[in-house]
């Protein structure tokens, strides 16, 4: 059997007898995987003219319900990816973590649809005055970019480690084209095939390769975007094609790294930060066989508790049942195949040349279910180097299993320069109480790192873990890291956008960009803005108010009302060696008197809530005898989608995710979120304060 390439918008299998995969639990032929014959120039091109085009006619939010529409469809068919995961050597927990974490990573990535506008592109950050008169700005705004993104993943996690990049590519407007692993690929494709049944991406949105990736780095462009998850060599390799360079593509690269765990020298064995320091070790020597670009490699303990360490590691380890991954009592399966044996026992011989085995063999596991000659298991692997300033193998050298090499250090100093040896990582932990040990080690290796962990009792029961990725965070880290970013909320969109800076008038930025820029020219009519429906209301639709005078007597019922009584809002305070120059009137009081200005009353309106402030700052003193006036513009406008009777939560119940059916009491009203831009002006046509308001408004239909 052959497995198929979805390319072209149909699956095709590549020419040749390809390569042979094999089941990592018996040894069975599973398929053969190649790409021989394919097309490589003409893919990407069918992806850049037939699936970004089609995403980037898409908004925000209909890219992010169509992410949950995935999701959940993908949910439906779990069992059938974990039967074909168990070949991989993946145990159930394992493949959750596999499975159920990519399909969270859609559900995550969808959720960012509610920061993102009801438009094909967003706005980054704040407008920019560029001139005195204000009637020059800048804007800057992120469109999607016109390529592919090819995304060549590694073979420990082919469901995860596809679902976490192509969420973030979809979610900003770009098709992709998924290079897997080939030793794991068949579990990828099996993916790949119930995504392509939904008809729920857009036709030409994702294409899948099975096999090696020939030449299609040669054909990439500079609206493409490139993710690479492997060995650091292989990257270096594929970052340096020179296509690649002379294209300047973006080049994304995440490499397996020697991450560390310090135990603090506050910690000791009758703590519970003990337990968790000896837990966190073997979760993560043994989850995925140790096949985990985040895992703990090297150990780091002070030296009067090597032994103490060592032994309890050795302990909790003895106690890790491994085997057949179907067979309930297992706990660790197998590795990814013989190759990858071959290859963790090569790398562990080179790591012996400075380290001893503590725990563990290379050439003994007892197994239940399961045949050591047939199938691709290693005993956990605990190594200890005594000398780790002066021999470097530990630092250096990777070996991608249940494989890990605790070392000593002296105090804090030597601490941080242990983590900086690996040379980048994606992740360190360090479990400690004492805050300023915390403290230290951060500042001092945090520039080495993309993520560190702090853990002891006060989180470790809620924390993911040390090498958890969560799809809110950047997952990434410099150096032998490979330097690279990925996932990180709307931060990793932006990988797959590009920044233009807009120049011209505000009037000119507001039109285009469909955000009230501040000094543009305002609409105004005869109908208050609050008696719009939220389909009727424009952009810079304005309202000017009536002016009303600040008294002293105002503030001082304000003070009693509120109970402020703060020094510069008492008439009788003697007001040398001040900021202000007599009785200076409550912000929040000229705020309210502000909504008393704009707000429609008496009659039920469109308008059905004011739910928040944004960006509220008071900019001049406001004193008793002072005008003012308000500005109230509509600034921009959000659509919401509506809750119906019955939603799906997602709940985390046994391990699983697993939808749920809740009841939603009432009838949701159709309605969008208004953010009204609120300028209040003084006598003198100064601004006193400025604010962001945001209201419920009812929708028509």
């Amino acid at each position: 059997m052959k497995l198929g390439n979805f390319v072209l918008g149909k699956w095709i299998e590549g020419d040749g007898a390809g390569q042979e995969l094999y089941n990592a639990v018996n040894g069975d032929l599973i398929a053969t995987a190649t790409t021989l014959g394919l097309d490589f120039a003409s893919i990407l091109e069918y992806g850049r003219k037939k699936g970004s085009p089609a995403l980037r006619k898409m908004t925000f939010q209909e890219r992010g319900r169509m992410l949950k529409a995935l999701a959940l469809h993908l949910l439906e068919h779990k069992e059938d990816f974990y039967s074909v995961s168990y070949k991989t050597g993946a145990t159930r927990a394992d493949s959750w973590v596999d499975i159920e974490g990519g399909i969270g990573n859609l559900f995550s990535n969808a959720s960012l649809r509610r920061k993102l506008p009801n438009e094909i592109f967003a706005l980054d950050g704040e407008n920019i005055g560029l001139s005195k008169r204000g009637t020059f700005a800048a804007q800057h705004i992120l469109l999607p970019k016109e390529g592919v993104a090819v995304h060549i993943n590694a073979f420990n996690f082919p469901v995860w480690g596809m679902l976490e990049k192509i969420a973030v590519n979809l979610l900003a407007g770009m098709a992709a084209v998924v290079k897997p692993a080939s030793i794991t690929s068949y579990l990828t494709e099996a993916v790949v095939r119930e995504i392509i049944a939904s008809k729920i991406l857009p036709e030409g949105a994702l294409q899948l390769i099975c096999g090696s990736a020939g030449d299609i780095l040669d054909h990439v462009t500079s609206q493409d975007v490139i993710t690479f998850t492997g060995s650091a060599s292989t990257g270096l390799m594929l970052k340096s094609n020179p296509n690649v360079l002379r294209e300047n593509v973006p080049f994304n690269l995440e490499a397996d790294s020697l991450n560390c765990i310090v135990l603090g020298d506050d910690v000791s064995p009758e703590m519970p930060e003990w337990d968790i320091f000896i837990k966190e070790i073997r979760k993560e020597m043994t989850s995925k066989a140790g096949q985990k670009c985040t895992a703990i490699r090297r150990i780091f303990v002070p030296e009067n508790k090597m032994e103490d360490v060592w032994k309890a590691i050795s302990k909790s380890l003895s106690q890790t049942t491994i085997g057949n991954p179907e067979n309930e009592k297992v706990r660790m399966g197998a590795l990814a195949g013989q190759s990858q044996k071959k290859e963790v026992i090569e790398q562990v011989q080179k790591l012996l040349a400075s380290s001893q085995i503590i725990y563990g063999s290379l050439d003994i596991v007892e197994l239940i279910d399961a045949d050591n000659k047939k199938g691709a298991f290693l005993s956990p692997i605990l190594l200890k180097n005594e000398t780790p300033f002066s021999s470097f193998e530990a630092h250096n050298v990777e070996a991608f299993g249940p494989v890990s090499t605790i070392m000593p250090y002296k105090n804090m100093d030597e601490a941080i320069d242990l983590a900086k040896l690996g040379k980048g990582s994606l992740c360190s932990s360090v479990v400690t109480v004492n805050e300023q040990f915390a403290k230290n080690f951060i500042l001092g290796s945090g520039t080495y790192h993309g993520r560190i962990l702090v853990l002891n009792s006060d989180c470790a029961k809620e924390s993911t873990g040390h090498g958890s990725p969560l799809p809110m965070l950047v997952h990434g880290g410099p150096g032998r890291a490979g330097g690279g970013e990925e996932m990180g909320g709307l931060r990793g969109i932006k990988h797959y956008m590009q920044r233009v800076a807009l120049q011209g008038s505000p009037t000119m930025l507001t039109a285009i960009t469909q955000v009230y820029q501040p000094g543009a020219k305002g609409n105004t009519d005869i109908v208050h803005p609050f008696k719009k429906y939220f389909e009727d209301l424009k952009i810079g639709d304005q309202l000017i108010t009536q002016k009303r005078v600040i008294t002293s007597e105002d503030i001082d019922k304000f003070a009693e009302l509120s109970g402020d009584h703060f020094y510069a809002h008492l008439k009788d305070t003697d007001f040398s060696d001040t900021m202000f120059d007599e009785q200076v009137a409550h912000g929040y009081f000229i705020i309210s008197a502000a909504a008393g200005l704009f707000v429609d009353s008496y009659k039920k309106n469109p308008v059905l809530l004011n739910y928040g402030i944004e960006e509220l700052r008071f900019t001049k003193p406001v004193y008793p005898g002072t005008g003012i006036y308000i500005k109230l513009t509509c600034k921009e406008k959000i659509e919401q989608e509506l809750k119906s009777a019955q939603t799906t939560e997602i709940v985390k119940s046994g391990g699983e995710v697993t939808p749920k059916a809740k009841n939603v009491k009432g009838i949701d009203i159709p309605k969008g979120i208004v953010k009204w831009y609120v300028e209040i002006m003084d006598d003198t046509e100064e601004i006193a304060g400025v604010a962001t308001i945001l209201t419920m408004v009812r929708k028509r239909k």
